[in-house]
């Protein structure tokens, strides 16, 4: 460890801070303002949208009817998707004329995308081309942001939106279409365009040009793929969807050239899971609340990233003896221009954002480095999270602790005013288990099924850790890997396409279910007995809370998998 890498660390964690609160502020003007920003640019634009699509975004819908509108909507967003690859050999923009994707991985790709996970089982170079990269994926990486955003804000105004002074509780929690398409407006294309624009100027490409044969130095022909990834990148980054338009997807020097292109590509992952904590806190009418979240999150990041920078700058225990330099760190696996810093500090924040970019490979880390992505992504997207995602998996997380509280001194536990009663902690738990029985009961499936473990490259407890890594990001819509899997398979294709839509949807709707319940509840007066979320303890609490699920939930596994396969490092045994 370095203090320039300490120092690129600390830079990074300032600037996320510094963006947190005016972003923040612009979400809360774009969804919870009637003055919405910058309104002689975008108003035509929205007015135009919601004319085109048929969409009156004043007219409310109630937690059931947002979940349908979502579900649906989702569920022609995979066809429209699997439709294209299947017949990409017929439409325009292939200038490689490569074939139609087969049918179970075009059924994972399209569910991949529209889950927001971006799991990707082939090499995008040699399998979609430029028109599947960009309307079957590119088009996925803005609406499955936007509807995870959406759900976000419906459970942010479940908890806090209170009756007018005199009257009725309110009974909805927003409008989807709506949300989707201020969120596309008004937060996506701006920024993508503009980021867009900075990736070419540090060499990103951007192009429809057929890839071309050169000739190298020593005279052989070498083929180089090309094609719109600029486009592709920023949206997959800012997204966080994380799905490369190349095999190495972050790591190829076509998607990140430069250092500055990988410090942005890792400020676009942050910048909106930190600024909804700030929009939150607006919404509840109550900063500290916001900040609150922010802390919990920026915690579990912080400790993180150190513990992924230790394990990588340090000489890999399995190599001790062998005539392998290590003075650096661990670098298999990592590009030289990133280094060990930037490598560790990608890696914690693509698995805490649950974006699946990489720019190093994973699957190379050290056990305990290894150790903490995956971690990062079983503690349920609550570490600053998917867009959306992490601010309404942490409130779930929110819900649990105020009601443990309220266990502890003996009352009705209260959040924002409103009771915590036994139907929002019934879809709490419900929210909390869903994810823990995806990941196992497809793990434990894949490890003894004989037409699973063929995939595996490697034995012994490094196995598990694909096998468990596979289902981790795939339930936690991360994407990223243990390259060591082959997963293109029928059978990987499939569990893994269902483990993703469980991990989608199944979480989604017992957090549209929460806001349905809270949004109708009348806001009581704080007394003396009520636990205040506010203040410093309460972060605590919140991050024990999200420990303890962790711990007792995934540790006899991960002691079997990364944890073992440590011990066995530090004995000079490879497995």
């Amino acid at each position: 460890m370095t203090s320039n890498g300490w120092l690129q660390i600390l830079v990074y964690g300032l600037l996320i801070l510094a963006v947190t609160k005016p972003l923040g502020v612009y979400l809360h003007r774009v969804f919870e303002s009637p003055e919405r920003p910058l309104p002689r640019v975008f108003g035509p634009l929205e007015r135009w949208s919601f004319r085109l699509c048929g969409v009156d975004p004043d007219e409310e819908q109630n937690w059931k009817e947002y979940a349908l509108a979502l579900l649906l909507f989702s569920l022609v967003g995979v066809a429209v998707s699997y439709l294209i690859m299947r017949a990409q050999h017929f439409l325009p923009l292939n200038p490689q004329g490569l074939g139609p994707v087969a049918p179970d991985l075009a059924f994972n790709t399209a569910v991949s995308f529209t889950t927001n996970t971006n799991w990707q089982a082939y090499g995008g170079e040699s399998t979609m081309s430029y028109f599947s990269q960009m309307a079957a994926l590119a088009w996925h990486n803005f609406i499955s942001a936007a509807a995870g955003l959406g759900v976000a804000l419906a459970l942010a105004r479940g908890l806090t939106r209170r009756a007018a002074s005199g009257g009725e509780a309110p009974r909805t929690v927003g409008n989807f279409w709506g949300d989707l398409l201020r969120s596309i407006n008004y937060v996506f294309l701006p920024v993508c365009l503009v980021s867009a624009l900075v990736l070419v100027s540090q060499g990103v490409v951007q192009t429809f040009s057929p890839y071309p044969e050169i000739t190298t130095l020593e005279g052989a022909k070498q083929t180089i793929p090309l094609g719109p990834v600029a486009s592709q990148e920023v949206i997959k980054e800012f997204g966080i969807n994380g799905g490369g338009f190349f095999n190495a997807n972050s790591a190829h020097p076509f998607e990140n050239p430069t250092p500055i292109s990988n410090f942005l590509e890792m400020l676009l992952i942050f910048a909106i899971p930190a600024a909804l904590t700030y929009t939150y806190g607006r919404m509840a009418r109550d900063q500290k609340e916001g900040w609150v979240i922010f802390g919990a999150m920026a915690l579990l990041f912080l400790v993180g990233v150190g513990v992924t920078y230790w394990a990588e700058a340090r000489p890999n225990a399995a190599l001790a003896g062998l005539p392998v330099e290590q003075t650096l760190g661990n670098l298999e696996g990592k590009e030289m221009r990133f280094g060990i810093a930037d490598s560790s500090l990608f890696a914690t924040i693509t698995t805490a954002a649950s974006c699946g970019a990489v720019n190093s490979m994973h699957d190379s880390f050290t056990p305990l480095g290894g150790l903490v992505p995956l971690v990062n992504i079983q503690l349920g997207e609550v570490i600053f999270g998917g867009v959306g995602a992490g601010l309404y998996g942490m409130l779930v997380f929110v819900i649990l602790a105020v009601f443990i509280a309220g266990l502890m001194v003996g009352r009705t536990p209260e959040y924002l005013g409103k009771k915590i009663e036994s139907r929002e902690i019934k879809f709490a738990m419900l929210y909390v288990l869903i994810f823990p029985l995806i990941i196992l009961g497809f793990a434990a499936w894949a490890a003894v099924a004989p037409y699973a473990l063929p995939s595996l490259n490697n034995a012994g407890p490094h196995g598990l850790s694909e096998i468990l890594y596979a289902f981790s990001s795939a339930a936690g819509n991360n994407g990223s890997a243990f390259a060591g899997l082959n997963a293109n398979t029928p059978w990987w294709n499939i569990a893994l396409g269902l483990a993703m839509l469980a991990g989608r949807f199944w979480m989604m709707i017992p957090v549209l279910a929460i806001a349905g319940a809270m949004v109708g509840k009348k806001t009581v007066p704080p007394t003396l007995g009520t636990f205040p979320t506010n203040g410093g303890l309460f972060p605590v609490l919140l991050v024990g809370v999200i420990l303890i699920v962790g711990a007792l939930t995934f540790f006899p596994v991960l002691s079997l998998g990364p944890v073992l396969e440590e011990y066995l490092a530090r004995q000079g045994r490879l497995f």
